[in-house]
């Protein structure tokens, strides 16, 4: 038990707490995976499509996960890798689902960002990589899938550089194009390690290092090239600085394919050797709290029935200073109310123990706290807070209804409980009641979880009605007045906060309502720039 400043600080200095990005299919889940079976954490890599006797991922844990091979939630997984405690955040890829993705990033001190080979830097990744350049997130990039064929190595790297504007700086180089990966050689040693995948691909990669004049007689003109591409990526000084990393401004790059697990090695210990720890944190009131100072975090995530042996609710806190305890009373910034911290989780995917101490860069589930949301701090001591998480502005919007009078209570409860946990924004509507709750949403992906997690979780069937709008302002008493008598517009309450959003058929309609009623209040919700 480490209670001393200097215990505490020691402690943070052994997290990695990192999320991985990409755009959809470029290999987030299979990564995750990978990256978990290297740290011995599970016997075998699960394929996000799960075929033969390869098991399915182990953070795709829901069942629509499972079925359409897409991730639609956010997963945690903690596990150590020799001295180092790894924190990864797994993220969903779906533009549908930047909210969630949003504040994933708030709670992480690094990023990997994943390529795809054969598409390079795609439309979801080019917005989540904003969000960690807002943030200064450092990011490690892997070119994935190599095994398959893709673009060329160098031209990746010029893509990198000029759509992006971090400088690539490769700490491993492929031999053999792309769908003819033989190996890497590491920049800073020289050594070539050829890899080749365990038969099924489930394993780790068996791995062997070889000497350069055996790899030359075995490759040929592909050592040759690789060679050459090397002394030109060293001309034009892309080296590794741990500085401009850390600043944000290059990215250390390796290759690799998670799929079949090679490279991933590289990639792990490239995390413990490279990416920051724990480190203060900026609070609201301009400050930023030291991780050895008393015990803070805040919760970035809510999520319900992970486990049906375990119908509750988890909330996902990222510790920011001090030593967590199990048991603990804390305080609700918001409230000041106190908090027991009674049943607190390390959370493994869909798994979970009881964990009985946590500390800096750690991520604690704690069940059954029905009175956190999302964006609260907690802390114990002396008062802290942390900046809230915003709302993203909704572009879709449907009125949810059931049939089933006799289940009109779990159809509360659902909505309620999807409302907590931000997987959609409920609105109430004047010209509908309180019956008939309006879901917004960022991306209409979002309406088919909530459909799907209202039936499977609260047994009860819907029916969305889409309505014709595709806009949403913030506005205020007064200006929901001047809008009673405008047509294709609404004025709603956000039931989270109270909000009053003003929901317009488009941004035309928007401009011309504005233009009408020049001191109407229309402000635009908080969003990240995505």
């Amino acid at each position: 038990m480490l209670t001393s400043a200097a215990g505490v600080a020691a402690q943070a200095a052994r997290r990695r707490t990192f999320a991985v990005i990409s755009h959809p299919d470029a290999g987030k889940s299979t990564m995750t995976e990978a990256l978990a079976l290297h740290a011995r954490v599970i016997g075998q890599a699960g394929a996000v499509h799960g075929k033969g006797d390869r098991k399915g991922v182990v953070s795709d844990w829901m069942a629509m996960e499972q079925q359409r091979g897409i991730s639609v939630t956010s997963a945690a997984l903690q596990f150590s890798y020799g001295d180092t405690v790894i924190n990864l955040l797994d993220t969903p890829g779906h533009a549908d689902f930047s909210e969630d993705t949003y504040r994933v990033l708030t709670a992480v001190d690094s990023a990997v960002m994943l390529l795809d080979a054969a598409k390079g830097l795609e439309p979801q990744t080019l917005k989540l990589f904003e969000v960690c350049r807002q943030r200064s997130i450092p990011v490690i990039t892997f070119i994935n899938k190599w095994d398959r064929p893709g673009h060329d190595a160098l031209a990746l790297m010029d893509e990198i550089e000029q759509r992006i504007g971090l400088k690539p700086t490769p700490l491993t180089w492929p031999v053999g194009i792309a769908g003819h990966f033989h190996g890497v050689i590491d920049r800073r040693t020289g050594v070539f390690t050829r890899m080749q995948r365990s038969p099924g691909g489930a394993d780790l990669a068996i791995e062997e290092e070889m000497g350069d004049a055996e790899a030359a007689e075995r490759y040929g003109a592909e050592w040759v090239t690789a060679n050459e591409e090397l002394e030109l990526l060293e001309m034009t000084g892309a080296d590794h600085d741990q500085g401009t990393f850390l600043a944000a401004t290059s990215t250390p790059v390796l290759f690799g394919a998670a799929v079949a697990n090679l490279g991933v090695r590289q990639l792990l210990n490239i995390l413990v050797e490279l990416a920051p720890p724990a480190t203060a944190r900026p609070t609201v009131s301009g400050t930023d709290q030291p991780v050895e100072s008393g015990f803070s975090g805040f919760v970035f995530k809510i999520q319900a029935n992970m486990n049906k042996a375990h119908r509750d609710q988890v909330a996902f806190m990222r510790i920011c200073s001090g030593r967590f305890e199990r048991g603990m009373v804390v305080t609700h910034a918001g409230t000041g109310r106190p908090f027991t911290t009674k049943y607190a989780q390390q959370v493994f995917g869909q798994g979970r123990d009881t964990i009985d101490e946590a500390y800096p860069g750690d991520v604690v589930g704690l069940v059954n706290a029905t009175a956190l949301g999302i964006g609260d701090t907690l802390y114990a001591d002396k008062p802290v807070q942390y900046p809230p998480l915003p709302s993203f502005p909704p572009e879709h919007f449907a009125v949810c209804r059931t049939s089933d009078t006799g289940a009109y209570k779990r159809f509360r409860r659902g909505i309620e409980q999807l409302d907590g946990e931000g997987v959609v924004q409920v609105l109430r509507s004047e010209l509908r009641g309180d019956g008939l709750p309006v879901l917004a949403a960022v991306g209409p992906m979002q309406f088919e979880v909530a459909s799907f997690r209202l039936e499977a979780e609260f047994g009860v069937k819907v029916h969305l009605d889409r309505l014709p709008y595709e806009i949403a302002a913030v506005t205020d008493a007064e200006g929901q007045e001047l809008l009673r008598g405008e047509s294709q517009v609404e004025v709603m309450t956000r039931v989270r906060d109270g909000a009053l959003l003003a929901v317009f058929a488009h941004r035309w309609r928007m401009r011309t309502v504005a233009g009408r009623h020049p001191g109407l209040r229309l402000d635009a919700p908080l969003d990240a720039g995505l």
